[in-house]
């Protein structure tokens, strides 16, 4: 629920509301929300729940298992400007 009242949200920009929303996100990331939350978080302006997703897939076990979620999949076609900078960030570490 809380995605969608995040995108809601966004749309009548309701920062305190939006903001509440990524915090309730931010702590319910897991292998098989990662992906799609990240995709989320991209298109609506989220960068502290952007940062909390990339945070998660860092870890290179976490990415493996998010690789194979139909989620990953989702975030690859709406939004590959994230896989290059989640590319270009584990290739630095």
């Amino acid at each position: 629920m809380a995605q969608h009242l995040l995108v809601a949200a966004d749309r009548y920009n309701l920062e305190r509301l939006k903001l509440i929303c990524e915090d309730k996100l931010c702590k319910r990331i897991d292998v098989s929300s990662a992906a799609t939350t990240l995709a989320l978080a991209e298109q609506h302006r989220c960068p502290s729940l952007k940062k909390a997703c990339m945070d998660f897939l860092y870890s290179p076990g976490n990415l493996k298992a998010v690789e194979a979620t139909d989620g990953f999949e989702h975030l690859a076609t709406s939004c590959p400007v994230i896989l290059r900078e989640l590319i270009a960030k584990l290739v630095a570490l």
